[in-house]
């Protein structure tokens, strides 16, 4: 989500460009939703080919440049093999020294800048001469549509039905630092006494360790493991509010308009600072931006202090 607003950029910069997008199977639903990517190539696409048949493959694409906004030095190795004219890549991999013609220097790790600015130094070879403000970046988040795909009925009944509509995601695959469940299961009462309906989401291993601590209530709704990723895009398009840690589906609201809250921990790299939902109406929520404990980069779990109340207070 945070690499996307490059792809509008290039758009606007050069109309006439085609974009390929290289990314993980899972998240080929997603970029397939954003305006300005004219393909999507996944690395399983390219990992089921016969190691002797990848280059070949990108040669046939005849990509002019490759930008590794995500280093991984097995893609690197293959780029330049099948010698794409110009390969970016940032001058912090020692890989890139032998794999990448145009290194761009920059940190990410003592950066104070959001991740998806950060992406921006690797188009300064293509002409950025400065890094985009928020503002233009929540204005790239509008390009971003929504699947015309059907809801499970159960779940479109419901959302038919709802007064006014919230998502928990509680989980984050261990990605981020993670809100405790019986906060989630707090704040799931207090919405329902509002008539709000709530949904859990999830994958099917995430709702087998919560799904039974859920409260028995018409107004909330379970959907772990019940919706591919096309659907769930459509879950979020046609709620009022989501409450997530630092995830996937945070960003996927903030892209879609939605008021979208974030429950971070204040700790360098993960504060957010850097990992931020984009859009116009996300806010991020941290319990002291000045704990001690995580400007010493120990384990901390100052997450755990938000409180149901300054979450309701920020809907």
């Amino acid at each position: 989500m945070l690499t996307l607003p490059t792809v509008a950029w290039l758009k606007e910069t050069y109309p006439s460009c085609h974009i390929t997008f290289l990314c993980r199977n899972y998240t080929k639903a997603i970029v397939s939703c954003y305006q300005g990517v004219d393909a999507v190539l996944t690395l399983e696409e390219l990992e089921a080919l016969p190691p002797q048949s990848r280059v070949r493959f990108i040669q046939e694409q005849q990509f002019d440049i490759i930008v590794h906004v995500f280093p991984r030095k097995e893609l690197a190795q293959l780029f330049k093999k099948a010698v794409v004219p110009a390969r970016i890549g940032t001058s912090h991999r020692g890989f890139h020294l032998l794999t990448c013609n145009i290194r761009p220097s920059f940190s990410r790790k003592r950066s104070s800048e959001h991740e998806a600015q950060l992406n921006f130094e690797l188009l300064r070879p293509l002409g950025v001469e400065k890094l985009p403000s928020f503002d233009q970046l929540n204005t790239w988040t509008k390009l971003f549509h929504v699947p015309g795909v059907e809801l499970p009925e159960t779940i479109e009944r419901a959302l038919q039905q709802a007064k006014s509509a919230a998502v928990l995601h509680p989980k984050s695959q261990g990605s981020a630092r993670e809100w405790p469940m019986e906060n989630y299961i707090e704040l799931a009462n207090r919405l329902i006494a509002d008539q709000t309906t709530v949904f859990f989401t999830g994958t099917e291993q995430e709702g087998a360790l919560f799904r039974a601590a859920l409260p028995d209530n018409a107004l909330i709704i379970d959907t772990t493991g019940q919706l591919t990723i096309e659907q769930l895009l459509v879950l979020l398009s046609r709620i009022d509010l989501l409450v997530a840690c630092s995830t996937g589906p945070l960003h996927i609201a903030g892209f879609l308009g939605k008021r979208a809250i974030g429950l971070f921990s204040p700790r360098i790299p993960i504060h957010p600072g850097r990992w931020r939902a984009l859009g116009e109406r996300a806010v991020a929520l941290v319990f002291d931006p000045d704990c001690a404990t995580c400007k010493a980069k120990k384990p901390c779990t100052c997450i755990e202090q938000i409180t149901v109340e300054n979450v309701l207070e920020n809907r």
